[in-house]
């Protein structure tokens, strides 16, 4: 069996949040003074204490997304016993606009990890009509999976992750 080269595959993304998918709409994500987010990168807590411009493609205004930032490395990649942490909800995103045209769930929580090299995950589901919830209760144990079973909005169409650990940790590894 080939191995795969998909870096959600490679980095656990798919297994620990989401099933397999095939990515079919375009998404930017940007943080003030840092490169555009690719996955695999490594991002400093001090480069993302606030919201990043998230810019969705598509092709028709009619269409809505909601976007779900998880870190499923919480509290400690070794010993994940908040898998995942929510740090951010936006629901009825229309289509080649960004997040901020959004209705915001649950509000942004900049990533702070205390241990080992955690994965912060995006996930861009499409909505078959506008959405109206409730936030969750706790923002740990979220869950991805059910939540997009929840609000039938299948499987991902979009989804990217970049590694963040404490900025004096010169760990090389994930699992603590």
């Amino acid at each position: 069996m080939p191995r795969s080269t998909d870096p959600l595959v490679i980095g656990g993304v798919i297994g620990d949040v989401l099933e397999p998918f095939t990515s079919s709409v375009s998404m930017g994500i940007v943080y003030n003074n840092c490169p555009q987010v690719i996955n695999c990168c490594e991002l400093k807590p001090s480069k993302i204490l606030n919201r990043p411009r998230i810019e969705i493609g598509g092709d028709d205004l009619r269409t809505f997304y909601t976007l779900v930032m998880v870190d499923p490395d919480a509290p400690s990649p070794g010993n994940p016993t908040q898998r995942e942490y929510l740090h951010w909800l936006i629901t009825n995103i229309p289509a080649t606009t960004g997040a901020n045209f959004g209705e915001e769930i649950v509000s942004y929580e900049s990533p702070r990890p205390i241990v080992g090299i955690h994965r912060i995950v995006f996930v861009l589901f499409r909505q078959l009509r506008r959405l109206t919830l409730q936030p969750p209760g706790l923002r740990q144990n979220f869950n991805t999976r059910d939540f997009a079973e929840i609000y039938n909005l299948g499987l991902p169409v979009a989804a990217m992750y970049f590694n963040c650990k404490r900025e004096n940790d010169q760990s090389s590894g994930r699992r603590r």
